[in-house]
C-alpha cells in the first residue's frame, strides 16, 4: 500500500484540516503520515507507540516530509490511560486487532474525543485468527462496537486490497 493509497483511504474521515489527533499504536507512522497529509498547521498530532525505534524513524520522515506540522512524539502503551488534551480525532491503523478486551479500550478511547469528535479505524477485514492479527474486528464487528461504546455514528469510508489479508477497510465513528 503506498501513502497515497492510505491517504485516499483516510480522507473522507479526516474532515477539518486543523484541530488536535492522535495515532494510537502509530507504528513506524505509516498513516500518521497520511493523516498528516491531510492536516495543515496549526493542527498537531500525537503519535503515540511504545517502540521508541519506530519513533525514531517518523521523526525523520516527519522532518522530511512535513517540517511545519507539530507532533508529539510519545513513547507510551496506548492501551495505558494517556493524558492528551481533549482530541478532535483519533486514528487506529491496524493496532485495534492486538485488543482482546476491545470495549474496554474503546471507551476509554471515546473518552480522549471532543463532542462530534472522528474516531478512524483502519483494520484488516478478515474474521479468521491468524499470527498477525490475532483479534480481528469486521466492519460488523466495529460497528456493533462503536454502538456499544458510545459513538452515534459508523460509517465504512473506503477498503483497499492487502496483499496480507484479503482486505483492509476504513471506517468513520462520531461522538
Amino acid at each position: 500500500m503506498t501513502h497515497q493509497d492510505r491517504v485516499n483511504l483516510i480522507k473522507a474521515g479526516v474532515g477539518s484540516p486543523a484541530g488536535l489527533w492522535a495515532d494510537l499504536g502509530s507504528g513506524e507512522g505509516a498513516f500518521t503520515l497520511a493523516l498528516a497529509e491531510l492536516l495543515h498547521p496549526p493542527a498537531e498530532i500525537y503519535s503515540i507507540e511504545k517502540d521508541q525505534n519506530r519513533l525514531n524513524e517518523q521523526k525523520q520522515e516527519f522532518r522530511i516530509q512535513f517540517p511545519d506540522l507539530f507532533v508529539h512524539f510519545i513513547r507510551k502503551d496506548f492501551t495505558r490511560d494517556l493524558r492528551l488534551p481533549p482530541l478532535d480525532g483519533i486514528i487506529m491503523a491496524n493496532s485495534l486487532h492486538y485488543i482482546s478486551n476491545k470495549k474496554k479500550l474503546i471507551r476509554r478511547v471515546r473518552s480522549y474525543l471532543k463532542n462530534q469528535g472522528y474516531f478512524l479505524l483502519v483494520e484488516y477485514h478478515v474474521k479468521q485468527v491468524n499470527p498477525w492479527v490475532p483479534h480481528p474486528i469486521s466492519f460488523k464487528e466495529w460497528n456493533d462496537l462503536a454502538k456499544l461504546t458510545g459513538f452515534r455514528e459508523t460509517r465504512l469510508i473506503g477498503t483497499h486490497p492487502s496483499r496480507y489479508q484479503h482486505e483492509i477497510y476504513a471506517a468513520l465513528s462520531q461522538t
